[in-house]
This record gives C-alpha cells, sequence and structure tokens, in this order.
C-alpha cells in the first residue's frame, strides 16, 4: 500500500527578526491531510510565528515550506490554499452577516446564484439560519466567530489556520466553541492548524497536538500520547497537572525515587540513568497507611465539587534551627583615625577545625580592614591563634599592616546535625553572630545567612551530595536591633497532589498506592 505524502511539511524552519531575535530553531513538522493540528505552548514561544510562515505573511530565515508537494515559500498568501481565522474577527462591521461571508466569493466575480447557495450553506454549517440580514456588530462573541470561519471555509481552501480565534470569549461560550470547532471541522472534512496556549483547548480538539517552547518542538502526538506518556518535564508540567519527582532508571521496568524502587512500564534507558517521573494526581488511589506504597500526611483538601483535590507530604523537609546573635557595630580605629578593622566571634564543629586555614578563619570572622575616609579595603596581613580540635573558646587576632589588631573568639562545638531517614538527608548549621550594619547593608541576605551560620545539607547515604537549602527568618533586615533572632534553615519537602471522591481528614496518616502503568519515566531536560 503507497504510503499517504503530507500535505504540509515545515522542513527545518529557522526564523530570526531584525534584532537577532531567533524565534524558531529548526522546525521540522508534517501535517497530514483533514488533521485537526493544534500548536501549543506559552506566548513567545513560536507557534504563531509559524503560523504566519505558512499563511504567507512572514518569509522564513531559513528552511522549506511543502504544500502539497510544492515548495510556497515565495508564494503570496493570496495564492495558497489556505485561509486564516484570527483572535480579532476582523469582520466588516458595514456588511451583514451575508456579505461578510459572501465577500472573498465576490471578488472572486462568481454568479450570484453560486454565491447564494455557498453562503446559505456555511450558515447552516455554523448555525446561524435566518441571521444573514443582521448587522454583525448586534452579534455575540461566539456568533462573530463563526461568521469569520465561515467567511473563511466558504471560499474552500485546502487548510484552515486559526490563531487564538476564541481568545475573546468567556469561559463558558469557549468551551461550547471548542466542541462546535471540531464538529466544524469533521463535516467540511479539511486540515484546521489551531494555535494556543489553552491546553484544555488542545486535549479537547486536536488529533494531533505539538508542544513548544523557546523555537522548538518538544513533542508531537495524540493528545492521549500527550498527556499520559509525557517526553520531558516541561511537557508533563505544561499539559494538565503532573507530580513531578527526581528518579533514577535502575533498570528497564525498575524505577526508583524517594529511595523506593517501583515497577514500572517504561524501558530502553540507561541503567541507573537519572529520570524525571511523573504520577497523575488521579492516578493516584488514597489508602491505609498499611496498604500504601508511599506514606504521608494529608497537608490539605480542597473540594472541587466532582471530586477532592488533596496535598500529601510524602517527605518532610528536614530542617534545622539556630541563633543568630546581632551585636552592635564592633570595629577598632586606629590611634591617628587612618585605619579601621573590625570581625566577629563565631562557631565551628569539632570535626571541621584541622581543616581551617588562615582564609577560611577571615571568611568566618567576616573579618575586614579599611581606610575610614576613602573605605579603600586594606589588607590583613597576619593572625594568631592556638586552636585545638577539642570543645571550648579560642581567641584568634587579626592585624594589618598598619599593626591595628581586632582579638575574637572560636567556639568549638560538637555540632549535631538533623537526621532525615525517611528523605535520606541530614542538615547542619551554627549559631553565628553578626552586626547591625552587617545585616542592613547585605545585598543577598538569603545567601548570606546560608555563609555565616554555614549551612549545608547532604544525602544520608553520600556526603559528597549536596541538597539545596532554603532559609527563613521572622525579622525584618531594614529595621533590625541588637537582639537575638531565629533562622531557620530547610530542605525542600515533597507534596503529592491527589484527586479523588473519597473525603478524608487533614492532618491525617494515609498511604498512596498506584499501578506500574501510572508510572511514566521521561528523560531529564
Amino acid at each position: 500500500m503507497e504510503q499517504k505524502l503530507p500535505l504540509i511539511q515545515f522542513k527545518n524552519i529557522v526564523m530570526i527578526f531584525e534584532d537577532n531575535q531567533v524565534v524558531l530553531k529548526g522546525i521540522n513538522l508534517d501535517i497530514m491531510e483533514n488533521e485537526f493540528v493544534t500548536l501549543l505552548g506559552p506566548s513567545g514561544c513560536g507557534k504563531t510565528t509559524l503560523l504566519r510562515i505558512l499563511g504567507g505573511f512572514l518569509e522564513p530565515s531559513e528552511g522549506k515550506v511543502i504544500f502539497d508537494g510544492q515548495d510556497i515559500a515565495k508564494l503570496p498568501p493570496y495564492k495558497r490554499e489556505l485561509n486564516t481565522v484570527f483572535q480579532k474577527y476582523a469582520l466588516f462591521p458595514h456588511l451583514n452577516v451575508y456579505e461578510n461571508i459572501a465577500f472573498g466569493l465576490r471578488l472572486k466575480k462568481m454568479k450570484e446564484d453560486i454565491i447564494e447557495q455557498k453562503v446559505m450553506k456555511m450558515l447552516k454549517l455554523i448555525g446561524l439560519e435566518g441571521y444573514e440580514k443582521k448587522n454583525v456588530t448586534l452579534l455575540s462573541g461566539g456568533q462573530q466567530q463563526r461568521v469569520a470561519i465561515a467567511r473563511a471555509l466558504v471560499n474552500e481552501p485546502k487548510v484552515l489556520l486559526l490563531d487564538e480565534p476564541l481568545g475573546a470569549l468567556d469561559l463558558k461560550l469557549r468551551k461550547e466553541m471548542q466542541y462546535e470547532l471540531k464538529r466544524i471541522q469533521q463535516e467540511v472534512g479539511i486540515t484546521f492548524i489551531y494555535v494556543t496556549h489553552d491546553q484544555e483547548e488542545a486535549l479537547t480538539m486536536s488529533d494531533k497536538i505539538v508542544v513548544m517552547k523557546d523555537g522548538i518542538i518538544q513533542q508531537i502526538g495524540s493528545p492521549v500520547d500527550i498527556y499520559n506518556e509525557p517526553a520531558n518535564r516541561y511537557v508533563a508540567d505544561f499539559i494538565g497537572e503532573s507530580n513531578i519527582i527526581p528518579g533514577k532508571m535502575i533498570k528497564d521496568y525498575l524505577v526508583e525515587f524517594d529511595d523506593i524502587q517501583f515497577e514500572c512500564v517504561d524501558r530502553d534507558f540507561a541503567e541507573n540513568e537519572p529520570v524525571d517521573v511523573v504520577l497523575r494526581p488521579e492516578d493516584i488511589d488514597i489508602v491505609t497507611p498499611e496498604e500504601g506504597k508511599i506514606t504521608g500526611t494529608v497537608d490539605s483538601v480542597l473540594f472541587k465539587g466532582m471530586h477532592y483535590e488533596v496535598v500529601v507530604e510524602t517527605v518532610p523537609g528536614t530542617t534545622v534551627t539556630v541563633r543568630m546573635r546581632v551585636i552592635a557595630n564592633n570595629e577598632v580605629t586606629s590611634e591617628d583615625g587612618k585605619e579601621k578593622i573590625s570581625a566577629n566571634d563565631f562557631f565551628v564543629d569539632i570535626e571541621d577545625v584541622e581543616s581551617l586555614d588562615d582564609r577560611e578563619i577571615i571568611a568566618r570572622a567576616d573579618a575586614q580592614a579599611w581606610v575610614p575616609e576613602t573605605d579603600e579595603l586594606l589588607s590583613i596581613s597576619k593572625l594568631e591563634y592556638d586552636l585545638k580540635a577539642e570543645e571550648g573558646e579560642y581567641f584568634v587576632t587579626f592585624y594589618t599592616n598598619g599593626g591595628l589588631s581586632i582579638t575574637k573568639t572560636i567556639s568549638v562545638v560538637d555540632q549535631k546535625y538533623v537526621k532525615n531517614p525517611k528523605e535520606n538527608e541530614g542538615i547542619m548549621a551554627f549559631n553565628f553572630f553578626k552586626t547591625v550594619d552587617e545585616i542592613t547593608e547585605s545585598q543577598a541576605l538569603d545567601t548570606d545567612l546560608k555563609t555565616w551560620a554555614n549551612a549545608q545539607a547532604w544525602k544520608l547515604s553520600d556526603e559528597n551530595v549536596s541538597v539545596e537549602t532554603y532559609v527563613d527568618y521572622d525579622f525584618d533586615p531594614e529595621n533590625i536591633t541588637v537582639g537575638t533572632y531565629k533562622v531557620t534553615f530547610s530542605t525542600m519537602g515533597r507534596a503529592m497532589k491527589v484527586r479523588t471522591t473519597d473525603f478524608v481528614e487533614e492532618g491525617s496518616e494515609v498511604g498512596l498506592t498506584f499501578a506500574p502503568e501510572d508510572i511514566h519515566v521521561m528523560h531529564t531536560m
């Protein structure tokens, strides 16, 4: 059997605008006859640019556009066998419904009886029989859109291009028109190419969805394929709601996430390859903790009419809280007033003492010297200290070249860290001292707090694997005063979103279960 050729082929389409902005980055796409194809993506992804290239309103910087076997890149719009419906319908306000639809036919100088036959057929198709003499400005948004579609279809194009045509309609009407557009496409039997950023529209109407991001096609497939087998994290997150979890593909049909191994239906990944795992909220069932593959605590329950949306914290974040002692500005000035030096007391873990050198001590104490008149920084030329790997308090003195010095305390402690076996994490941070000025003048306080507290988190199974930490505090950095404040450092926990018809209590312990086919494994982006 002879294979049917695509009606439209985009071959390596590149679009670069005058400001050197690359909007399309080598697009290759085949569209078959009578398909309803949706170009889906956020604003700026290149979907409308691709549509305008097909319509003849833009010429690509590189590549070919093949239409029914012919290269049409140089063909003007009016010679192409396609019509476009825009978000702003561009109906002629001085013409009634009949004349708006007949406009293109009159340009072709068709006979009046043929025009009447075609227009009346279109009015029946769009469900506006009896409206032919009505002023288009008196029509509703949905009716105006139908007239715009009829005006495009009456010319019998092979392809209809639709650039976000439902964007101006309210939600209820937009949903009605989604089904209406699909019905019209099936009745007239031509190719529709539809541009939208609305995922629901794409899933409702399309035979094929083309997901785009930053001028690149991320995935092409049917609505079922795109939803159930997203190619990557971006597609999974953009199409519907997803629980996306970092994991590791142990081998074919076996994936690991949250330090638990699960059977799945995916294959052809490298062994132990880092992957992203998708679990859709509707594919997860809430059961007793004993029956669950994963357990957690119900964080919130939201009633959505047909179902409850339940958020279950399956992996609690790992948290440690320390004290930040804010002291008055402590600087020493030389007798001639030409130099200043400052430093802070600080804590250090007993295990880190041997690795401390002068540079690390200067950094931990935030020691600095400067010329008051110009604020020019001076070198700290010498340190004196006798530090032992034993708990206690030790003195360190910092010197400038001019002999100005300041002495501070290093507190050596046996710092205990917080373990979270469920998340396979440990986290640690130290109490620390800071001056009022250091807090108020910080340009990146969250980062500075982590540095000052020497906050760090890691995997318990491998201390060389670090885990990102987040910081939380309840003071106003612009109006801070001398005193002691709590600063909390934590890792990101994990919560699963679940859709269920069963009510569960907030705060209750539950189990979550799912089938192997509900686990979708993706390559990491």
